[in-house]
């Protein structure tokens, strides 16, 4: 999800260290987040000072995006990598995500801090999202889509998912355009770490 055309000077908190799991989780909880500073450059940590989020009460379905919901099979888990590989396409603008960044959220995964929604379609995914789950912080990453509304479909299924386990905070890093048209936000850096302390506090199972 988060686009690096959006980045504003002070975004980048630092530069360097690893993707280790300890590493990676450690930021999250401190309203950071990995990514490489452009496509093959040094490993960032980024803070936005204007933080997307999705407020999971505003989440925007359109009456269209309504009907498609039922066109998807919703699984949840199923095809992590295959739905972050599938983010990573290389053909994609702006892409960020690298091998070393699917090997460590590979990993996370398997240790169950990161998580895919997908849409599946006749047997075939067809879109979906992936993030990073860590109490009642649902960071998300990134997303793809094959069939018109796939992704958005993962997007209302995740939504839906947080609501019901109590979770409290969907970060989206950046609004982008098509974010916006979904419900994103903008908020405060400050504001943004207000609500990760409360989001941290919620004992959330995923």
């Amino acid at each position: 999800m988060p686009d690096p055309e959006q980045a504003g000077d002070g975004d980048v908190a630092g530069v360097g260290a690893d993707l280790e799991p300890g590493t990676v989780l450690a930021a999250y909880r401190r309203g950071l987040f990995p990514m490489r500073l452009g496509r093959r450059g040094r490993l960032g940590w980024w803070s936005p000072a204007h933080r997307g989020v999705i407020p999971l009460d505003g989440l925007r379905v359109t009456r269209s995006l309504r009907r498609n919901v039922n066109r998807f099979e919703i699984r949840v888990d199923t095809g992590f990598e295959t739905v972050m590989r599938a983010c990573a396409d290389p053909r994609r603008p702006h892409g960020w995500i690298d091998d070393e960044f699917v090997r460590a959220y590979v990993r996370l995964h398997e240790l169950g801090w990161t998580h895919s929604v997908e849409a599946w379609c006749d047997g075939e995914l067809v879109g979906g999202l992936y993030g990073v789950a860590v109490n009642g912080l649902f960071a998300g990453e990134s997303m793809f889509h094959r069939e018109t509304d796939a992704s958005k479909v993962a997007l209302v299924a995740l939504v839906d998912r947080l609501r019901a386990t109590g979770a409290s905070l969907l970060d989206v890093q950046w609004v982008t355009p098509h974010l916006e048209s979904l419900g994103a936000v903008e908020i405060s850096r400050a504001d943004y770490g207000e609500r990760l302390r409360a989001a941290l506090d919620v004992d959330v199972r995923w």
